[in-house]
């Protein structure tokens, strides 16, 4: 069964599109076929798999609006079983027209339907705002994946977040789940360390066991367009994205063990 996950955030800087790329390798990596999708205007998951943006001419901009297919979007990567729905700011449309269209909240879901089949994990990043496009991500998706600093203004933007993914969850999704993942932590910083427990006691098992530490290998892997377990396997965070992508796959299996029962 394929399961699909939405990275999002209101907010720049809190590792979203890092942790879309470095979960995208960590599932290739563990054998699961994996299909990424760019849907933020700025490319940056398109440039963190290593394909350049401008040299796109079917996007997630084109696949939202019907002007092209699922194969005609798709893309290979370096990485076999890792495959892209590219983005570039062709999305910039796609966000201006897409309120128009009759039942937009659903058009990346119908978009993907074909992947359906090839693949064990969709992960889509969305733009780092509350946006038409941020709404088909989250509509599309069963799991809402939510990046967070350690930092006051980072953890204060994840209420606003919270209130989409209800609103989602009303008119769209109603089965749609989040979990909040800690980023860019520091372990001594003591002002982290309470931030952490405060987000422990209010979101409980909504927060990801598995926190990520800050590193600067991942700014070398952004660079040479490969996820962070392949460009730099033995450091810290190729480890600790390798442990979420265990937790959330755990996480899938009980949620699907539980629908069966």
């Amino acid at each position: 069964m394929c399961y699909t996950l939405t990275i999002a955030s209101q907010k720049g800087g809190v590792a979203k599109t890092t942790t879309a790329v470095s979960l995208a390798g960590a599932l290739q990596e563990q054998g699961y076929r994996v299909l990424a999708v760019d849907l933020d205007p700025q490319g940056n998951l398109t440039l963190g798999l290593g394909l350049r943006p401008q040299h796109m001419t079917a996007t997630a901009a084109e696949l939202l609006l019907d002007a092209a297919t699922f194969a005609e979007a798709r893309q290979p990567t370096a990485l076999e079983g890792l495959d892209l729905i590219p983005g570039n700011e062709n999305l910039q449309l796609a966000e201006r027209y897409l309120p128009s269209r009759q039942a937009y909240a659903w058009a990346l879901q119908r978009g993907l339907a074909p992947a359906q089949q090839s693949y064990d994990f969709i992960l889509i990043d969305s733009p780092p705002s509350l946006s038409a496009l941020t709404t088909t991500a989250l509509t599309a998706a069963r799991l809402a994946l939510l990046p967070t600093q350690a930092e006051y203004f980072s953890a204060y933007a994840l209420k606003p977040m919270l209130q989409t993914i209800r609103r989602v969850r009303e008119r769209y999704n109603p089965d749609l789940a989040y979990r909040i993942l800690l980023t860019m932590f520091r372990r001594r910083n003591r002002a982290h360390r309470i931030i952490r427990s405060r987000l422990e006691a209010t979101f409980g098992a909504g927060l990801c066991q598995t926190v990520i530490e800050t590193d600067t290998k991942l700014r070398e892997a952004a660079i040479a367009g490969l996820p962070i377990t392949h460009f730099a396997p033995r450091t810290r965070s190729a480890t600790q994205y390798r442990a979420l992508a265990q937790e959330l796959v755990a996480y899938v299996q009980k949620e699907s063990l539980a629908s069966t029962a």
